[in-house]
């Protein structure tokens, strides 16, 4: 973890390329920011860190490190949290890469996060403030028509009876059903798995398996075999058996290859759709809100409740490697980038498990099963985040407005897909090695909600682009998807290019250079079944613990998984305060 290279020059770029010319109204030079991507480190020296020892420190101040840390801290421990980047929140940040412009440059929306964290660590008193968005999603279409869905039931069935009034009849039905889920795997969320191979272990986690037990046979025969299907069944079967409507269908498709190298046909896509469902926002179930300042204030929020417990957080602190005591073979420390060390009987690593395993490890530390199973890790990523600075509001065709203040098609999630062929088609692309011709495009415009973005009477977009390979990247291809995804959206917001002031593309090789994420992948290892649950991030090692003595997991490749949740911060606290009471 070496600090790289000095900030290449930004290239001014102009927006019609060979790949995807758009005509001559629509060209405009704007900015495609290489210098925001060149190097993930700040020039700034490492601050001066207390010289004693720890009782854990932890690597990485992502929010789940950061989670982790304000309960090991609340419960009276001496917490180190080591940040190499100049910016606390790993993927939950803010940053301003264009003057007055604010970007959530990786993770985006709030709703997966665990309301008990919110309230056992008082983030709302630290900061954190919450923007639900209404209406969540605005499908428009070239013909004309549009698709606008929120928490209004109303309004859901208004628009759906515009496709199908089977499908607007159906459709809080399926809502219903998966709040239903929902509520049964909550319990889950909230506790580390259990652990099979000390049944000591299973005594202590009674209480949460008996709400297991108990909300499974709450839900009955029906939703049972609805929850066995979206585990393991393709994201499509379970939308077909509900639905008619393509807009409909693809809009909801989305959620079911969100971050993950599948399409909505792929077996086992169905979790992932379910994944993105479950969560909530201020008590409203499912919905996805904005939060105020960005996402990095969601990490603000949580090191301020760290720190008022004692956490002594630290940023440009790049860790280079863990080191174990050669008498006991447990950790006692880490080293820095700087050759600093800081000691602690507890290591914990909101890093990648590759990151953790493979790079801040010797090989002689680990038996060679156990590397085998990390370098097998499947972290392949589709994303390509785009971030860009906007003079104006996109202008819709099929609803548009006047003047720049922003209307309902602008506050939720903007999807630029009419049908759910359009995603196979983009995911054949990809499987092939190349980024997908016609991407799949989810556009958010936060700033038509939050004004502490941008300036007055501008904005600021994200755009989750799918499907990219990690291979093949060249600052000519970087430009080239860019226009093609442009291409897209002014397909339904014509002279949208034109209103771009800054560009800041992290395909999945920066985003993993940038970031930190392997492969680029934003749940740091994929979501299959096969890496889930018990299985994350390898069999026998799945409640937070490594077969390092001292060393623990509190990152997205733990259990339950990806997405701004908390949960593997606060389950990975409880296993840690545990281990160390015995």
């Amino acid at each position: 973890m070496l600090r790289l290279s000095a900030f290449a020059k930004s290239a001014v770029v102009r927006s019609a390329t060979r790949a995807a010319p758009l005509s001559l109204q629509h060209r405009r030079t704007y900015i495609l920011d290489d210098q925001a991507v060149a190097s993930p480190l700040s020039d700034k020296p490492t601050p001066e860190i207390p010289n004693k020892k720890f009782d854990a420190v932890i690597v990485g101040g992502g929010h789940n490190g950061l989670v982790c840390a304000a309960y090991l801290a609340k419960a009276g421990k001496k917490v180190c949290v080591l940040e190499r980047r100049h910016v606390l929140g790993g993927a939950a940040v803010t940053e301003e890469l264009y003057p007055g412009f604010k970007y959530s440059r990786a993770s985006y929306l709030w709703s997966l996060f665990r309301p008990t964290i919110v309230n056992e660590l008082e983030l709302k008193k630290h900061g954190l403030e919450i923007l639900p968005r209404n209406p969540s999603s605005f499908t428009p279409l070239k013909d004309g028509r549009y698709l606008m869905m929120g928490p209004d039931a109303a309004l859901n069935h208004r628009e759906i009876s515009k496709f199908s009034a089977k499908d607007a009849e159906a459709f809080p039905k399926y809502e219903a059903m998966l709040e239903r889920l929902t509520e049964f795997i909550n319990p889950y969320l909230d506790a580390p798995p259990p652990d099979f191979s000390d049944f000591s272990n299973l005594a202590q986690d009674a209480k949460a398996m008996y709400s297991f037990v108990r909300n499974a046979a709450h839900l009955g025969a029906s939703d049972l075999r609805a929850f066995h299907q979206l585990m393991t069944a393709p994201a499509t079967r379970v939308l077909n058996q509900w639905f008619e409507s393509e807009p409909l269908k693809s809009t909801l498709a989305t959620d079911a290859v969100i971050g993950a190298m599948v399409s909505p046909s792929t077996p086992g896509s169905g979790y992932v759709l379910f994944h993105h469902v479950m969560g909530e926002s201020e008590g409203a179930k499912g919905v996805w809100a904005y939060v105020r300042g960005g996402m990095g204030a969601v990490s603000e929020a949580i090191a301020s409740a760290a720190r008022s417990h004692g956490a002594s957080i630290h940023t440009n602190a790049s860790v280079s490697s863990i080191i174990k005591d050669s008498a006991s073979g447990g950790v006692k420390g880490v080293v820095l980038s700087n050759g600093r060390v800081i000691e602690a009987d507890t290591v914990i690593s909101n890093a990648t498990p590759h990151v953790t395993f493979l790079n801040l490890l010797e090989k002689s530390d680990l038996s060679s099963e156990f590397r085998s199973n990390i370098e097998h890790l499947d972290s392949t990523s589709p994303v390509t985040k785009i971030n860009i600075a906007m003079d104006r509001l996109p202008n819709f065709a099929a609803c548009p407005h006047t003047g720049n203040t922003p209307g309902p098609q602008h506050r939720g999630t903007i999807h630029f897909v009419e049908k759910c062929s359009e995603i196979e088609d983009a995911f054949r692309d990809a499987q092939s090695g190349i980024p997908s011709r016609r991407p799949v495009i989810e556009m958010t415009i936060p700033s038509s909600v939050d004004n502490t973005l941008a300036p007055e009477g501008k904005h600021v977009a994200s755009l989750f682009c799918q499907y990219t390979p990690y291979e093949g990247w060249t600052a000519e291809s970087r430009r080239a998807f860019v226009a093609s995804v442009f291409k897209v959206i002014e397909e339904y917001c014509p002279g949208f290019t034109a209103s771009v002031l800054h560009v800041d593309c992290l395909t999945p090789p920066e985003l993993e250079r940038v970031i930190g994420l392997t492969g680029g992948n934003i749940f740091h290892a994929s979501m299959g079944l096969d890496q889930l649950f018990w299985l994350r991030p390898a069999s026998g090692f799945e409640r937070h613990r490594s077969p390092v003595p001292g060393l623990y997991m509190c990152g997205a490749g733990t259990h339950p998984g990806g997405g701004v949740m908390g949960s593997p911060g606060r389950n990975a606290s409880q296993i840690v305060l545990r281990d160390m009471q015995k």
